[in-house]
């Protein structure tokens, strides 16, 4: 009991962290893109994630378990409602709007994913778990697709695979799911390759830029991968200074944050973050409790480890870039919501 509740001081400690990190580094992204009160709004995020962590210790996590199915399903069908009246941004419609309160359904599909997928491969394994999973990852994959978010399908995908690596899972179901999604990539790729009407028809137009965007990476420049690569490259070991990033570029305070951090911090301020996101994962997965949890928390490490990887490395230039945000820094009320439901359950977890 104590070894536990000192790796929940240690939790809140990184949290607090972030938090810090967060806020100094979105009000610096201000002087980048001009004007924001996001500093102000994150911070409202944070204050309700926290009570969000502190609400949940008065739940057993196996009453949330009980009702993974409903969260499931009410994230699928939010997902549906964005896609029918979502708010179009950026050319995509990913966002719900209700009395000027946004958020985002497919950051709560990937918590509602890891929680339904916790709950069904703690129990013993049956022949048809593996369609089962690949029925319960495809809807949301599909729908999400559509708005179009490439990156959040990506993201569905590593959770899936990180939990089923976890739980065990017979190598023949492995087997199984490798020919299922081997037959589904080249359907889809013989369709966009030889029926470009099947393909503009379900999935519009924007399909050929954005697979051709993942496939062509290499060849790619842009205003804001050069601006912000420019950014990172002249801070040298200490950076420029907190408020004073060098040049402009889009989604200052989203998907390029650690464009912004870097360049105000520079090489040693960056290797203490990554250093901080790596040894946070380490700690999360240390965690002794019962399968279930174990399994909540790696698909949870496997989602954020994967988007602190692909933040960095695409504005580096490394991969490219899908829209994914780096988790507790970037700006953004549903994931920090999310990433708080998930936290406090790793609090609320207990040994087996």
């Amino acid at each position: 009991m104590m070894k536990k509740i000192v790796y929940n001081k240690i939790i809140l400690i990184y949290l607090l962290i972030f938090i810090v990190i967060s806020l100094i580094t979105i009000n610096s992204s201000m002087y980048v893109i001009g004007h924001n009160d996001n500093v102000t709004k994150q911070a409202l995020w944070y204050g309700i994630g926290i009570i969000i962590i502190f609400l949940i210790q008065f739940t057993n996590n196996d009453k949330i378990y009980k009702h993974s199915k409903v969260f499931y399903i009410i994230s699928n069908i939010l997902l549906i409602v964005v896609l029918l009246f979502g708010k179009c941004i950026n050319n995509s419609k990913c966002w719900i709007s209700i009395l000027g309160f946004t958020f985002q359904p497919s950051e709560f599909m990937k918590i509602s994913l890891i929680i339904l997928l916790s709950e069904l491969l703690s129990k013993p394994f049956k022949n048809h778990i593996i369609f089962k999973i690949g029925i319960i990852f495809l809807i949301p994959s599909i729908l999400t697709f559509l708005e179009p978010d490439t990156g959040a399908v990506i993201i569905y995908f590593i959770i899936t695979i990180t939990m089923l690596f976890i739980s065990n899972i017979k190598m023949r179901h492995f087997i199984i799911l490798g020919i299922i999604l081997l037959i589904l990539a080249s359907t889809f790729l013989y369709l966009y390759k030889y029926h470009h009407n099947y393909i503009i028809n379900t999935f519009g137009s924007s399909i050929f830029l954005r697979i051709d965007r993942i496939l062509d990476w290499k060849n790619q420049s842009g205003f804001q991968l050069d601006n912000g690569f420019t950014s990172i490259a002249s801070a040298g070991l200490t950076g420029h200074g907190i408020n004073n990033t060098p040049a402009y570029f889009p989604e200052a305070n989203n998907d390029f944050i650690f464009a912004v951090y870097s360049s105000n911090l520079g090489f040693i301020g960056s290797i203490i973050l990554i250093l901080l996101f790596i040894s946070f994962d380490v700690i999360l997965l240390k965690i002794e409790t019962n399968k279930r949890d174990k399994l909540l928390i790696s698909g949870f490490v496997g989602m954020i480890f994967y988007q602190q990887f692909q933040n960095v490395s695409m504005t580096l230039g490394l991969l490219p870039i899908t829209g994914i945000t780096l988790p507790f820094i970037s700006y953004g009320g549903s994931s920090i919501l999310s990433y708080m439901i998930i936290i406090g359950m790793i609090i609320n977890s207990k040994k087996q």
